[in-house]
């Protein structure tokens, strides 16, 4: 019984030595197979990785040109960039040309008071500016204002004062676009600080009209101006050489007839603009002085603190 046990003792040890064997000869084979796959597994991923980085760089370049395409086609859309011009308001230290201004004021009233409105604006506000008080109080005189009721209830024309706004040459917003078919002519007063590049985009507006080129067709009712967003633009050319003749005898050419007007309404836009640039200034000054003495009196007060020598006598 005993001799039987030892021997399947014996028989079961060598068959597990040979499945451990035949067991380690499987996995001899099937190393260089695993081997091979993640070696395939590893090409895959770098050649996928790879795949990726020229997609994304291929993103990149297509937003780059996608952008650049977008934004002449803005550009196109927005109108021809207006070039710079000379303004005698640009500089920090610059001042308004207040006979410019009285210039502009007589094109506006002459050319452009016809359709535009500038109801933020009042008469007072010209009185030292490029009128005095008795000629703008003429000229508000010239303009009949609605006021009232009176003592019977009723509304009264009266003529215009100095506190009064310019007057509009419609009633009101329909009557504006029923008479000029549908167009809607802007009020003026902001209109050189609501525009970019306000002062140079007005005067290229006022100058640029000119026939549309080849391939550009411009529906009736409609005047070709590159400056304007889309080209077409309602209001037509109304600036002509001697069309206003100034009382100073300044030679009134289209030109000179848009500069003066820009400037008049740059002017509305920031009627204040020269009297903050002189507080402005004097506030510069005033604060150099002030840090000036505050300097001196810190080092006059501080400096025999700093220069003091403490001599200590130790007694031993």
């Amino acid at each position: 019984m005993r001799s039987s046990v030892s021997l399947f003792r014996t028989l079961g040890k060598g068959l597990g030595l040979c499945a451990d064997a035949s067991s380690s000869r499987v996995a001899q084979q099937a190393v260089p197979a695993l081997s091979a796959a993640m070696s395939s597994t590893a090409s895959e991923a770098e050649s996928s990785k790879g795949a990726h980085y020229a997609a994304a760089l291929g993103g990149i370049v297509a937003g780059i040109f996608g952008a650049s395409c977008v934004a002449s086609a803005n550009e196109v859309g927005d109108g021809l960039h207006a070039p710079h011009y000379h303004w005698s308001h640009d500089g920090v230290l610059d001042s308004y040309d207040h006979a410019s201004i009285r210039r502009g004021h007589k094109v506006y009233q002459q050319v452009c008071a016809a359709c535009h409105s500038m109801q933020y604006l009042h008469w007072r506000q010209l009185v030292g500016v490029c009128y005095t008080e008795e000629e703008a109080k003429e000229l508000a005189a010239e303009t009949e204002v609605e006021d009232g009721p009176n003592d019977e209830g009723e509304m009264f024309t009266r003529e215009g004062r100095l506190f009064d706004a310019f007057p509009s040459p419609y009633a009101n917003e329909a009557s504006a676009r029923f008479a000029n078919g549908g167009a809607y002519p802007p009020d003026l007063t902001l209109i050189s600080g609501g525009r970019h590049d306000g002062p140079n985009y007005i005067f290229s507006l006022l100058t640029g009209y000119r026939d549309p080129p080849a391939g550009i067709s411009v529906r009736e009712g409609l005047y070709y101006n590159p400056y304007f967003p889309g080209g077409a633009i309602a209001m037509p050319k109304m600036l002509v050489d001697g069309g206003v003749e100034y009382d100073d005898g300044t030679p009134a050419n289209a030109s000179q007839q848009a500069k003066d007007v820009t400037t008049f309404l740059a002017w509305s836009s920031y009627p204040y603009q020269d009297e903050m640039r002189v507080m402005g200034i004097k506030a510069c000054l005033m604060i150099s002085i002030l840090i000036a003495f505050a300097s001196y009196s810190k080092r006059l007060r501080w400096a025999p603190i700093k220069s003091q020598r403490l001599v200590m006598d130790v007694v031993n």
